[in-house]
């Protein structure tokens, strides 16, 4: 799940559902539960690119300042607001667009 979430582009996201529905975990919050745990990885897991299927900034509260997945995103180019993407449909990274090459 890790090496997906770090093949997310800079600049677009994804979600616990689209993640979990590629590996075919069955369930979001597994992915979610995963990610919550990351933050202790020696290796650069980009957390913050992951949101919920509505593109709200739903794990905010894991990271280490309430604004700091919003800060990260920020610093992709992704602009935010009331803590949700702006143009979500158009900033959406699928992992099956790994098969389409």
């Amino acid at each position: 799940m890790y090496d997906i979430v770090r093949l997310i582009p800079s600049g677009r996201v994804s979600t616990y559902g689209a993640i979990a529905d590629f590996l075919a975990l069955g369930s979001a919050r597994m992915v979610g539960w995963a990610l919550n745990h990351c933050h202790t990885s020696e290796e650069f897991i980009p957390a913050h690119r992951v949101v919920n299927r509505k593109g709200e900034l739903s794990g905010r509260h894991q990271f280490e300042t309430a604004t700091a997945m919003e800060e990260r995103l920020l610093a992709d180019g992704i602009e935010i607001k009331d803590h949700k993407v702006v143009d979500f449909s158009e900033r959406f990274w699928h992992p099956k667009e790994l098969d389409e090459g």
